[in-house]
């Protein structure tokens, strides 16, 4: 019996879903606002873990292929003290494949393949009917189907289906900005960050630099402040004299971060200076314990499911959940006895990453920048 299927969301936890069962020979209808492959940036880059991210893409038939694109010498990671001094500096070994680096656009060309993506089709509400789950689309389409699976992230339309929790701020921002070949133009940023990702820890503020693919390099400026810091810097930041920012206006955001990180090192501010626009990313999850009442026909994985702060699980876990789902599903025509399976191991494990995901943040953007540095020794391979 061919069933109807729905995923909501085109990305890494949607597209490994729709490709593992695309390899078991059952469609699944893909359904994602984006209006083409390539409409926007996707972001940074990816660390596919082995027991994660890149197990999720054996199950779809995928490891050969992200061997080939992914950058294993991403892995090495350098850690400074806000003077420039480094403080840690690890390499991978040679044929060290843990978590080798992907930029997430060509991850997402890597699982689109040969799938059928509706594109321009943004969800508005999900909702249980008498045949099946009916989907309503902005334009006031509708399609039902027998199974949809939210996919669609932080802000997710299908997650009111099921439970009424919505993501909170964590107290942390980022801001992001890039540098473009930075080995022709910034040859002394590029050895500064070296092949991976680059880190400095201070007094509730952090800036990463992390190298993607074709000399881009993503900076992050992290920083402990009230959702509307911009709106008074000089309260929310302690900086005198500080009028209302405009985030739309990068020599504005760029003044003002080199007023939060005033004396740390010159060179390290370069990363912010040489940075063109620069996007307001404040940090939110879901409790870390977020479940919800079985609903037939409806169901959450991912970011969609069990937000938490970007340390390098996020994406990993959604798409093993896919894949997992998706093998699942293809293997039994009682696709609701096989959701509340897949749901229960679902909340068990994401809430033991969720819980040291948060705590992980707390840590890495704290008073103490100690805290930071005994994170990363913890976490790095012996």
């Amino acid at each position: 019996m061919r069933h109807r299927i729905a995923v909501v969301g085109a990305g890494p936890a949607g597209l490994t879903f729709a490709r593992v069962l695309h390899r078991h020979g059952s469609p699944a209808t893909v359904l994602e606002r984006d209006t083409a492959p390539h409409a926007r940036p996707q972001g940074g880059t990816l660390d596919l873990h082995d027991a994660l991210g890149q197990r999720a893409l054996g199950k779809a038939g995928l490891l050969a292929e992200f061997t080939r694109l992914s950058r294993p010498e991403g892995q090495a990671m350098r850690i400074l003290d806000t003077d420039g001094t480094v403080l840690r500096d690890w390499k991978p070994r040679p044929g060290e494949r843990a978590n080798p680096e992907i930029d997430r656009g060509h991850l997402r060309d890597l699982l689109l393949g040969p799938l059928h993506v509706q594109w321009g089709t943004t969800v508005t509400e999900v909702e249980p009917a008498d045949d099946g789950v009916r989907v309503r689309y902005a334009d006031g389409r509708t399609a039902t189907f027998d199974l949809v699976i939210g996919a669609d992230g932080a802000w997710s339309r299908v997650r009111a289906a099921l439970s009424p929790v919505t993501p909170h701020y964590t107290g942390v921002t980022y801001l992001e900005t890039g540098i473009d070949d930075i080995d022709d133009r910034h040859p002394e940023l590029a050895r500064l960050i070296g092949d991976g990702s680059l880190a400095v820890y201070g007094v509730n503020r952090g800036l990463v630099a992390q190298r993607n693919s074709g000399g881009h390099v993503k900076v992050y400026a992290q920083f402990r402040a009230p959702r509307t810091w911009h709106t008074d810097p000089e309260r929310h930041l302690g900086l005198t004299g500080w009028p209302r920012v405009n985030l739309a206006d990068p020599q504005a955001v760029r003044a003002l971060l080199e007023a939060l990180f005033d004396g740390w090192a010159p060179h390290l501010l370069d990363l912010l200076r040489h940075g063109t626009a620069f996007h307001h990313r404040p940090l939110h999850v879901l409790p870390p314990d977020h479940t919800w009442t079985h609903v037939p026909g409806v169901t959450l994985i991912g970011d969609a499911a069990h937000l938490m702060p970007p340390l390098g699980v996020g994406a990993n876990l959604a798409m093993l959940e896919g894949a997992e789902l998706a093998e699942a599903l293809a293997a039994t025509d009682d696709l609701d006895a096989a959701v509340r399976a897949f749901e229960q191991t679902m909340w068990e494990r994401a809430r033991t990453f969720a819980t040291m995901t948060i705590a992980g943040l707390q840590r890495l953007v704290s008073p103490d920048p100690a805290q930071a540095i005994a994170l990363f020794d913890e976490l790095q391979p012996a």
